[in-house]
């Protein structure tokens, strides 16, 4: 079955104070990856922008074995499920040296690039389109719900400028990453890695808005949300194992 396969070198750039890949960087890769499989299948950016329709990523969920470390060639294949009425499903795994070492998955919708709202998949994918898609899952996650942490008291705050933007003029996806990744001080990620994420992008944030990140630990993870004043936009779940 259909899988898109790159392979992306960690540079310096990409990697964090401990030499781990940094979330920021994997979501960008992932990101790559899932648009260079959409220009092959025939609904990439070329294909649909002529349309006024863009694709928004909705949620992230990855989780990992080992760290992956400066130095290291992560593979990533991708593949996209077949599309139901609103949301485009795509999973992935990782590699490194033929050993698979994480997988992840994603959900997406297309939204209206003029007016911002969400579009069916049926505004491009017509009936039987996507029937020679796979089936193949990369994991079963089914627990997209992260649960609202409540007051917890504001950790920091974040005001959104121009190199947050991307070509649909909000904050991109991955820059989300590393905001709420300052919740925690250098040391206290000291000899961590992170073994599993999760990401639920609620609402777009734009030039100027101020995101306040609450910091909830929850046992073995912890959870983020940013706030645009009592306004949840943006939440994570992740988890540390040590190296």
């Amino acid at each position: 079955m259909y899988r898109h396969k790159k392979v992306y070198e960690i540079k310096y750039t990409d990697a964090d104070a401990y030499d781990n890949l940094k979330l920021s960087s994997l979501l960008s890769y992932m990101e790559e990856s899932a648009c260079l499989s959409a220009d092959e299948l025939g609904f990439g950016y070329d294909d649909i922008a002529p349309l006024n329709i863009g694709f928004m990523v909705v949620n992230w969920y990855t989780e990992f074995t080992r760290p992956i470390k400066l130095g290291d060639k992560l593979e990533i294949h991708t593949w996209p499920l077949k599309v139901n009425k609103i949301i485009i499903f795509r999973d992935f795994e990782f590699f490194i040296g033929g050993e698979k070492v994480g997988v992840g998955t994603a959900r997406w919708c297309m939204f209206d690039t003029v007016t911002f709202s969400v579009l069916p998949t049926g505004a491009f994918f017509k009936e039987g389109a996507c029937d020679g898609y796979n089936t193949e899952r990369s994991i079963d996650f089914k627990n997209w719900k992260i649960p609202h942490i409540g007051d917890s008291g504001c950790v920091y705050s974040k005001v959104i400028k121009y190199s947050d933007y991307d070509h649909y003029f909000h904050v991109n996806n991955t820059k989300y990453a590393d905001f709420s990744m300052d919740v925690f001080s250098v040391e206290e990620l000291k000899g961590k890695y992170v073994k599993s994420m999760q990401i639920t992008y609620v609402k777009q944030c734009k030039y100027g808005e101020k995101l306040d990140f609450y910091r909830n630990d929850c046992g073995s993870y912890t959870i983020i949300e940013g706030r645009v004043g009592d306004e949840i936009r943006v939440q994570m779940k992740v988890e540390f194992d040590v190296l």
